[in-house]
């Protein structure tokens, strides 16, 4: 199986470093691994369109792994391999293993999502997975890794719907504590005092972008509480952001519509 790796953490990060360490012990994965050159976390599903992109290929120390490091965002690394790097397309993509959780709305700024999104909207079944806390050891996203590995080949044997992708939470825990794994939807994360004012040597004001996290929708089917019982959540995403619950109420405003225009 040929397996593309991307991130949005960039290709040095930890985290892509442990899923290719542990992907690679198995002959039966063929990896590949286009990352961002530099951390693009939040990037959301940006492309890069008015400046060419760059890529160079790396060597990974003790790997026979190709690694490639482009200049862009995760959107521009899947885009850029499936459509110009690999002589074949991936059969799967993995995006993380990512610092930190994406849960709820946060998933509409995640790099690590986007990429995912950008390998589903080629066709190619992709998967997202994100560490349930931050992680500063080399060591817990080797345990995630290996966590991950282990649901890999079990995951694959029920193949999901190709407008679909997977979104994986693994909780920063040993294994034995990991209480189960949760089919979840996606929960409501906002953030408070998100920007803090600063001032520079010259007197000007400027805001460095930071805030609490707090879950406004938390109920027990939520990937957000899943992660607070330490569970692994898997929730499914797609990209149709249509609210079908209110399309049919939306249509009687037709009439009055086409009439406005008639009448100026």
């Amino acid at each position: 199986m040929r397996i593309l790796l991307t991130n949005d953490d960039g290709i040095y990060a930890p985290g892509i470093k442990a899923l290719r360490q542990v992907l690679e012990k198995e002959e039966k994965y063929e990896l590949t691994v286009v990352a961002p050159d530099r951390e693009k976390s939040a990037t959301g599903h940006g492309i890069t369109v008015h400046r060419p992109l760059r890529a160079f290929d790396i060597t990974f120390k003790n790997s026979k792994v190709r690694g490639v490091s482009v200049d862009g965002t995760p959107a521009d690394c899947v885009k850029l391999a499936v459509e110009a790097l690999l002589d074949k397309p991936p059969d799967l993509v993995l995006s993380g293993i990512n610092s930190g959780p994406n849960l709820g709305t946060d998933v509409l700024y995640s790099g690590t999502v986007s990429a995912a999104i950008e390998a589903m909207i080629n066709g190619i079944p992709a998967i997202a997975i994100s560490m349930g806390s931050f992680a500063f050891e080399d060591e817990e996203y080797l345990r995630a890794a290996e966590i991950f590995a282990r649901l890999l080949p079990r995951i694959l044997e029920h193949p999901w719907p190709r407008d679909t992708i997977l979104n994986i939470n693994i909780p920063n825990v040993p294994l034995e504590e990991i209480k189960g794994i949760a089919i979840t939807r996606l929960g409501v994360r906002k953030y408070i005092n998100v920007f803090e004012e600063r001032k520079d040597p010259r007197g000007l004001s400027y805001y460095w972008l930071s805030g609490e996290a707090v879950n406004y929708e938390n109920g027990q089917d939520t990937d957000t509480a899943a992660l607070a019982r330490k569970e692994i959540s898997i929730t499914p995403l797609h990209f149709d952001l249509t609210n079908y619950h209110y399309l049919n109420e939306l249509k009687t405003w037709v009439k009055a519509l086409e009439e406005a225009l008639a009448t100026g």
